[in-house]
This record gives C-alpha cells, structure tokens and sequence, in this order.
C-alpha cells in the first residue's frame, strides 16, 4: 500500500462511507462511516472547533451525547469536549498518537455556565489542578463534579479505559469509596491534568477493530507508588564520564495501516 502521512489525513475534510467501522488499533489506523459531533448540544460544547478534530464513530457520537444530557440532569454546568478523531480518523502530524479510530474522546474537567464566545472556544484555558512536584490535586478546584464526571463515564459499559494523571488517580483513590470497581478502568498516564481520555471498546461486530488488552482485576491504586516516584524524586546527577562514540540507532519500523485505509484514504 502506498505511504501514508499525517498530513493525508489532516487534508481529508469529510467522512467517508456510510457503513461506520473504526478500522485497526487506537494508535494505528483510520474511521469509515464517521460522523461529526454537532459543536453545540444539551450539556456539552465542542472546543478548538479549528482542528476538525471533532469527528467520531457513531458509538462514540451516542456516548457523549447521552453522557452530557446525563450530567446536566444531575445538575452539571455544560462539559468542554476537545479532541476526538478527524474525519476519516487516521494520524495526526501532532497531539495524539491515538485517536485514530474514532473512540477516542477528551473530555476537559472544565465547565461552563455561558455560551463560549469564538475566542474561549478556540483558544480555553484549562483548569490548573495538578501540582507534579508535591504529587497533590488542587481541591479548590477540584470539586464533587469532577469527581462524578469520571465515576460516570468508567461505569459506561461502552467504555474501555479512562486515562488521567495519576494525582488524580490517587486523589480518587483516596477517598476510600466504598463500591469503587469502576476505578478499574481509571488508568494513570502522563499529561492528562486538566482533560480525561475516554476509550471506547470496539463496536461489538465490528471485526476490523482491535481492543486493547483487558485490563487486570483490582482498583489499580497499589500501581501509584511508582508513578509518585516518578513525579517526586530528584534524580541524582551522575559524574561526567569521557564520550564514547555511540553505535547508530536503528530506524524505528514504520507502523503499516490496515489495508482497509487505504481506500478510506484515496476516496473522493
């Protein structure tokens, strides 16, 4: 198949096909049948709606907008959604090295009680929640909302994974719930402060579509003394030692898209 470029994608400015199938690996592939998530609906507003990163799977259009209309019904100022796939999916040239099937959404821990005008809605800024240094959350900003908006999401059967900072994985951790097996999917990464990555599971049917691992039994909070070490510990400096010549690295092996796409990608 021909070579396939970030910026192929990028240019591709409607969906493409009628038959919806998100095609390979989260992080390697691209969204037939793809939709665009209207830019304003019932508990949501889209946000840098520059990108044309607001295109989904239909599965994952359902989700959102279900999910919002939820939150606003518990009484939820509008969420903020910024970047789910581009029209056919496939990668972008910076920003994600997922989101390429269209099951993929962020979901910023910032709301809002007005209409953005066109300048918050392109250019938001993000609450400042996590202290990396001190491994601590801010809880003046940080309130029950929040805390509800990723409880709400992780008990969706249609979700995967949620991926936030592990400060925030910790801080929900330690409020010691009770009934807390949807912290199973609550998965800690880097970055993710101020937004959470919520994951779709594969369409059920669609054999094009590759699932992660599952994810191992347990709330996963014993998995946060090494990311808090991460974070915290002064790295000691080594003694300079004499250069030695370095052996050339070998080219990391391009990643081949599914053949799939290369229809989706040549489409009119």
């Amino acid at each position: 198949m021909p070579s396939v470029n970030a910026n192929q994608w990028e240019a591709l400015k409607t969906p493409f096909g009628n038959q919806a199938s998100a095609i390979g690996s989260y992080a390697n592939g691209c969204l037939q049948g793809g939709l665009a998530l209207p830019v304003n609906g019932q508990g949501y507003q889209v946000i840098r709606t520059q990108r044309q990163r607001y295109y989904g799977h239909p599965e994952l259009i359902e989700f959102i907008t279900q999910y919002a209309m939820e939150l606003k019904q518990q009484g939820l100022d509008d969420i903020l959604i910024a970047d789910m796939s581009m029209p056919r999916g496939g990668n972008f040239s910076h920003g994600h090295s997922s989101h390429q099937i269209g099951l993929d959404v962020d979901i910023w821990f910032k709301q809002t009680d007005k209409r953005l005008t066109d300048t918050e809605r392109e250019q938001p800024k993000p609450l400042k929640l996590v202290n990396k240094k001190q491994f601590a959350l801010d809880t003046e900003l940080w309130s029950h909302a929040q805390t509800n908006m990723v409880k709400l999401a992780a008990e969706d059967k249609r979700v995967a994974r949620i991926f936030v900072s592990p400060v925030i994985k910790q801080y929900l951790c330690d409020l010691k719930i009770t009934d807390d097996a949807w912290l199973n999917k609550v998965r800690p990464w880097w970055g993710h402060t101020y937004h959470m990555h919520v994951r779709l599971h594969c369409p059920s049917g669609d054999k094009s579509c590759l699932n992660q691992a599952p994810i191992a039994s347990g709330n996963g909070c014993n998995e946060l003394s090494w990311w808090k070490q991460q974070y915290t510990q002064i790295q000691p400096s080594k003694p300079k030692e004499p250069k030695k010549p370095q052996a050339k690295p070998k080219p990391k092996a391009k990643k081949v898209k599914p053949k799939q796409c290369s229809v989706v990608l040549a489409a009119p």
